[in-house]
């Protein structure tokens, strides 16, 4: 089993090409599994990296509070661990947050970034200010099993074999890691340091993912080299949703930067 372990924790990671190495970052409460449409098509070309962020998966957690700025620092423990330089970061959600985080705190390593369903705060505007704290307090008292259930069938309508591994992804997370990675992952904030992000910039959104719409927009006007694409038929599962036109738009946003 492919394991690094830096800075207090194991992190475990899957690596399969050879090439331009780029990095998948997978969302809150999932796993690196998320990835496979990906790594089967970009494998072929490029060198694909996924890994789990500590808390899930099969990485482990430290004990105490989590300091989301870990997150970063692991991608870049990652990279130096596989000897890669500079790299095209890829993530969705938390995994897109940590991706421009890094993009931002350590501008030499990254070639590009692909932000899918991505929020750059969670105080966007007043709904996200109330509805973060009082889902925060919610998580603590929804079992997991509970929890993972409503995710799933909510974000499995366009493909429904996301329903089970959204469960199976969940229902890996101990409940109490799950509390204070999820309150770390809810206080990530870069609206100040947007305009930092000077690498080719890709965004995607699902057209039905009404979840981060507004931070997209917001984004694209504030990143100088970014561009916005809606995928079609996907929600916030959007890489699994529509696994075909990701990748299709991702390797014309590779082929136009000759990346």
């Amino acid at each position: 089993m492919p394991v690094l372990t830096s800075n207090n924790v194991t992190l475990y990671y899957e690596n399969q090409g050879e090439g331009k190495a780029i990095i998948f970052t997978h969302g809150a409460s999932w796993n690196h599994k998320q990835w496979h449409p990906q790594v089967d098509y970009f494998s072929e070309n490029y060198q694909t990296v996924v890994w789990d962020v500590r808390g899930h998966g099969q990485s482990s957690l430290p004990k105490g509070k989590v300091d989301s700025e870990d997150f970063s620092r692991d991608l870049i423990a990652l990279l130096d661990h596989l000897n890669i330089e500079k790299a095209v970061l890829c993530g969705l959600s938390m995994g897109g947050h940590i991706s421009l985080q890094t993009a931002i705190r350590y501008p030499d390593r990254v070639e590009a970034l692909i932000l899918i369903g991505t929020p750059f705060t969670n105080s966007f505007n007043w709904y996200e200010k109330i509805f973060v704290p009082v889902n925060r307090f919610s998580n603590r008292l929804i079992p997991m099993s509970a929890a993972g259930k409503i995710q799933a069938k909510m974000l499995s309508k366009f493909n429904p074999d996301n329903k089970d591994y959204i469960q199976e992804a969940f229902e890996m997370i101990d409940r109490n890691n799950w509390n204070r990675v999820w309150d770390a992952v809810t206080r990530m904030e870069s609206g100040k340091d947007l305009e930092k992000v000077k690498c080719p910039t890709l965004l995607l959104q699902g057209d039905h993912d009404t979840m981060i719409m507004r931070e997209q927009k917001a984004m694209m006007e504030k990143i100088k080299n970014a561009q916005l694409k809606i995928i079609k038929n996907a929600h916030h599962a959007t890489n699994l949703d529509n696994p075909d036109e990701v990748n299709r738009v991702i390797q014309e946003f590779l082929t136009e930067n000759d990346i």
